[in-house]
């Protein structure tokens, strides 16, 4: 896919990118470790700690009305959302991993701003902790380098 489309797309260099987190606080053992993961992956692409917010709601449904108040600013050019939904016994599961996922997707695409999400959804604690570190860096990649791909496309 060279050619025309050379230079875009993988650009992984944060330094001039605004980025606004949004954590839920549900399970917060495992999401303080998934921004701790993010914080410092956002830091080594270069983007500087001036440059982002970092908010905290209740748990993963409450992370798309942050995430839509934060793009309604226009001050961003990625978000990510942090959370850590756990199968139990009941329904429940399904409806906030469903509707928080499809929550964050529609912030995406109303607002054409990329948002990592990363609201992890497990069977169990286990899965859970097993995936904490590697997503939180995953978002903070997906973020920068979706900015950068968006700004290219600009």
């Amino acid at each position: 896919m060279q050619g025309a489309n050379q230079g875009i797309g993988e650009k992984l260099d944060g330094q001039k990118l605004y980025i606004g987190i949004v954590q839920a606080r549900f399970n917060e053992g495992i999401t303080n470790t998934l921004a701790q993961a993010c914080l410092a992956e956002l830091h080594r692409l270069g983007v500087n700690p001036k440059h982002i917010d970092h908010v905290r709601v209740p748990g993963a449904l409450e992370v798309p009305v942050a995430l839509q108040a934060m793009a309604e600013t226009d001050k961003y050019d990625a978000l990510i959302a942090l959370g850590c939904i756990v199968r139990g016994e009941t329904y429940h599961f399904e409806l906030v991993a469903n509707e928080s996922g499809a929550g964050v997707s529609r912030i995406a695409l109303d607002y054409q701003i990329p948002v990592a999400n990363a609201i992890l959804t497990t069977e169990n604690m286990e899965q859970a902790i097993a995936r904490q570190t590697d997503k939180g860096r995953d978002a903070a990649q997906v973020a920068v380098e979706m900015a950068n791909l968006l700004d290219d496309l600009a």
